[in-house]
């Protein structure tokens, strides 16, 4: 039997004979109830019947605290084997518990400490305390069903430390999660940020708003106005400014004498 956090998976090793057909294994449990008041007899693990696998849930059908007997048996074809029994019997008290899984997190003054996969019927113990002061811890106890656990009334701009373990009937304590420490930001912080954002925004959509219809509503006569062009000094006025070039850049040039043509020296005829 292999049980973790009150969940136990029965396991057992396939036939070793050889089959023809598909091998079915089937489960029977019996408990105080079954041994004591109905005689001995056994029940049918309503899940663990027919089944190919060879493991089998069996968490909802050990409930209660006494001691099971369990037994298992092959079928292949119309043949059965003989059934083979646990030993020693299995006590759901003997899981194995796991640290829990935590999350911490912040709401205004408040702690907010949530747990995931917890077993069914433990208790979770939670210790919170703030940082350098672990002798002055406060421990809260809460049910697996409750999932959440909230802490209020925190000093504000502090760090309060959070550590937790699962703990089964008063006597089975799991190890400690890993402690998780966090800064608490105060009953407003959970409005400040949101409403600075809001108002960051606004601001910024107002001026530009008022640059673009500036831009556009401006009149020829009322510019100058508003955006006044000041005249250039008169240090700059009085300079000769040249941009020299370099030698590729000037176009090229050659003489070209010009020579007349023998017609215009040859003398007119006349008629």
């Amino acid at each position: 039997m292999e049980s973790v956090d009150m969940r136990h998976v029965l396991k057992w090793r396939p036939l070793q004979a050889p089959c023809n057909t598909a091998i079915l294994y089937s489960i029977q449990f019996q408990g105080e109830f079954e041994l004591i008041v109905l005689n001995g007899s056994w029940v049918d693990a309503p899940d663990c019947q027919q089944t190919p696998q060879t493991q089998c849930d069996l968490t909802f059908d050990l409930g209660s605290d006494s001691d099971y007997n369990l037994q298992v048996r092959a079928q292949c074809g119309s043949q059965l084997s003989p059934w083979t029994k646990l030993s020693p019997p299995f006590n759901r008290r003997h899981t194995v518990l796991m640290a829990p899984e935590m999350a911490v997190a912040v709401s205004g003054d408040a702690l907010q400490v949530s747990f995931d996969k917890l077993p069914l019927a433990a208790v979770v113990s939670v210790m919170v305390w703030k940082r350098g002061d672990e002798l002055q811890a406060a421990v809260y106890s809460m049910p697996a069903e409750q999932k959440m656990l909230h802490v209020a009334a925190l000093q504000e701009g502090a760090v309060y430390c959070v550590t937790a373990q699962t703990v089964l009937n008063k006597q089975l304590f799991s190890s400690s999660s890993d402690t998780q420490c966090v800064s608490i930001t105060g009953p407003d912080a959970a409005w400040r940020r949101p409403t600075t954002v809001t108002v960051t925004v606004l601001i910024a959509a107002a001026l530009l708003y008022a640059v673009s219809w500036s831009v556009l509503h401006c009149r020829p006569h009322a510019c100058p106005t508003y955006f006044h062009k000041e005249p250039m000094p008169h240090s700059l006025r009085d300079w000769d400014i040249q941009i020299p070039m370099r030698p590729e850049d000037t176009e090229p040039c050659e003489t070209i004498d010009v020579v007349p043509g023998v017609d215009s020296l040859r003398p007119a005829e006349t008629s």
